[in-house]
């Protein structure tokens, strides 16, 4: 990505200037054109699908008669001249997999045949993701001279970064849905008892009431513990956070009053998954259950220009900043239905600008809010 809009900047840097500049300026944009065509192949990983897309590009970089991407046990792509050298590739890259060091091979280890083949010579640089030698770039040519040498070295290192990142962005795909599983952990069983024991009271005496109360318990488990993407619309998630208020409201009664404020522009905006549904629970749970007399819980998501804004408000008991602030910094394990996992989520997401802001005292009540861009690259509701 980050050389796709090095490549826009240049293009539209040269072209207020009427032209593409010197022959050095020229190459330039060759290079990392061609190096950006390469690169959204290389997103998954090394894939036998993306190296076949892949491939041919970087031939391109190296302007040699062939190249070969292989992984650590087979030959995943070939481009160019001499493609009966395909299945050899492998074998030609063991020892750079084990020794992690660029090797030339001369006529005798590559050893083609055919006089006429351009295959003569080969040089295999490691490709390397998480400290781990994942695999080998190998150019094809007549010759190998010091130049190629130096020309696969720099490419297979390009090509490395990408299989870091591509593989970072797989350790951060791994540890949001860990995150998940842990705050699908999180989700009260005390709460799924009380549930339960709502309805159960409700079976003699309103079986209409208790079969309408079974299904939304079906629904917001559904939805709690659904497989799909990792962002959800603050549509969908609202309307989870309602079944779930009904069913609370079932067992607190009128003690439960609940206010929920929503602008429509809002509610298409793509959220992380179980955001809010956490912070209404902690308002119901820490903010009410140990509260005399009726309690308030307010909701509020509103329209800010390019931002959503979206606040869960009670009138409870409140807690000390202090012990939030631990809480949010993971120095505390106390019992705070993950309010700590949806701030690293958001901060992870969005930045350390869309974090959690919370607003609390002993007695005064708590307000927990955040914020979020309407519109961010890569996030898009599943």
């Amino acid at each position: 990505m980050l050389v796709a809009v090095g490549v826009l900047l240049w293009v539209r840097t040269v072209r207020r200037r009427g032209d593409l500049g010197s022959d050095a300026d020229r190459a330039t944009f060759a290079t990392l054109h061609t190096a950006s065509l390469a690169a959204p192949h290389l997103r998954d990983g090394l894939t036998p699908t993306g190296a076949e897309r892949a491939v041919r590009h970087l031939r391109a970089l190296l302007g040699t008669p062939a190249v070969a991407l292989t992984d650590a046990t087979s030959t995943l792509a070939w481009d160019g001249a001499g493609a009966h050298h395909a299945p050899d590739a492998a074998r030609h890259a063991q020892e750079v997999l084990g020794r992690g060091r660029t090797l030339v091979l001369g006529p005798g280890d590559v050893a083609c045949p055919d006089p006429s083949c351009p295959v003569q010579h080969a040089v295999i640089a490691p490709l390397v993701a998480d400290d781990r030698v994942v695999g080998a770039l190998a150019a094809y040519g007549r010759q190998a001279s010091a130049g190629l040498l130096r020309a696969t070295d720099e490419v297979a290192q390009w090509v490395s970064a990408n299989l870091e990142l591509a593989e970072l962005d797989r350790s951060r795909t791994r540890l949001i849905e860990a995150e998940l599983r842990a705050l699908r952990a999180q989700i009260s069983p005390h709460f799924v008892y009380n549930s339960l024991a709502a309805i159960a009271s409700f079976v003699r005496t309103d079986a209409d009431r208790a079969r309408e109360l079974l299904l939304e318990f079906a629904d917001f488990t559904r939805y709690a513990f659904r497989r799909g993407g990792e962002f959800t619309t603050l549509a969908d998630e609202l309307r989870n956070v309602e079944r779930y208020l009904v069913l609370e409201q079932a067992r607190f009664g009128d003690r439960l009053q609940v206010r929920l404020v929503v602008a429509p522009e809002v509610l298409p905006v793509a959220i992380p998954f179980l955001t809010v549904q956490p912070l209404v629970e902690n308002a119901v749970r820490h903010g009410l259950e140990d509260k005399p007399g009726p309690g308030n819980v307010t909701i509020v998501a509103e329209d800010a220009g390019a931002e959503a804004v979206i606040s869960v408000e009670d009138d409870g008991v409140g807690t000390d900043p202090e012990l939030v602030r631990r809480v949010l910094a993971g120095e505390s394990g106390a019992d705070s239905v993950g309010l700590g996992n949806v701030d690293a989520r958001l901060r992870q997401v969005f930045g350390d600008d869309h974090g959690l802001v919370v607003e609390t005292a002993p007695d005064a009540g708590t307000k927990v809010s955040f914020r979020v861009p309407k519109y961010a690259p890569g996030v898009r509701a599943g």
